[in-house]
């Protein structure tokens, strides 16, 4: 007698570990064509703060890290994604109904993206930092530090890709990051989680949340222990109601739409200034 598969049942990622959502809720996860295929988590506010909670624990060891130990992870992260490109890109087929050419190519970029970032973490200093000229008896430098816990609003399509290049960089420049995942099509972004959790990513510098953005937005944009937030939805509406949040709390907002590696790192960090005594 043939057996039934068994469903997968999918749980957020926060702290290093595979919870289920507070509230016990879940949202039916459909196919292109309006097939079920699982139940996700439904986000409650409390898992919003707990993933905040979670980041803001992980990122002090993340930015004390150094620059090659961060650029290995995220290089193991690549290499984890990589084992499983075959397994994603026929779940983008079964999912998105797409082509199973575009499918392999979106996760080659995704783990290209990763290998690209992870090249960036031990340049940054170079780039954005270095000693000032001043005409006083003082040396002056610059270093770039992290933000600290960065707020991620992945887009809806596409939903890999587009989750992993809006925190990528967030994680190169050392900060910790809590992600809403894209809405229409979860699965594979929280797929993402499982292989962050073999990949030596430390426990809160990724966390990864699904669930409504109208029930979402305020408690995680408006968090007063998050730092920076990246919006990445494309959508007039939310871009609104994230500034509004984002000023009651003094944070900074950027949309990386078509904006280069050094922009989107540039928007991840703050620059510290020291002045040193030189003479006499």
């Amino acid at each position: 007698m043939r057996r039934s598969l068994v469903a997968k049942t999918y749980k957020l990622y926060v702290g290093g570990r595979f919870a289920r959502s507070e509230s016990g809720r879940s949202d039916p996860a459909t196919s292109a064509d309006g097939a079920q295929l699982a139940n996700v988590p439904r986000s409650s506010r409390k898992d919003v703060r707990d993933a905040v909670k979670a980041a803001r624990a992980g990122a002090g060891a993340w930015a004390g890290a150094t620059a090659y130990n961060r650029g290995q992870v995220l290089y193991r992260f690549a290499e984890a994604l990589e084992s499983r490109a075959e397994e994603l890109a026929r779940a983008g087929v079964a999912q998105r109904a797409l082509d199973a050419g575009a499918a392999r190519a979106e996760l080659d970029a995704a783990i290209d993206t990763l290998v690209h970032y992870a090249g960036w973490t031990d340049k940054l200093a170079a780039v954005m930092g270095g000693i000032n000229p001043v005409a006083a008896p003082y040396l002056s430098f610059s270093v770039p530090e992290p933000t600290g816990v960065v707020a991620v609003l992945a887009p809806d399509e596409p939903d890999l890709l587009g989750l992993v290049e809006a925190a990528a960089p967030a994680l190169a420049a050392g900060n910790s990051v809590v992600a809403i995942v894209s809405r229409r099509w979860p699965l594979r972004p929280l797929d993402l989680g499982e292989i962050a959790a073999v990949s030596d990513v430390p426990a809160g510098v990724l966390n990864l949340v699904s669930g409504r953005l109208d029930e979402l937005l305020e408690p995680l944009c408006g968090h007063r222990d998050v730092n920076a937030l990246v919006d990445a939805t494309g959508d007039a509406g939310v871009a609104e109601q994230v500034d509004r949040l984002a000023a009651d709390t003094v944070k900074r907002v950027s949309r990386p739409d078509g904006a280069g590696s050094l922009t989107r790192l540039e928007a991840l960090v703050e620059i510290k200034t020291a002045w040193h005594p030189v003479g006499t």
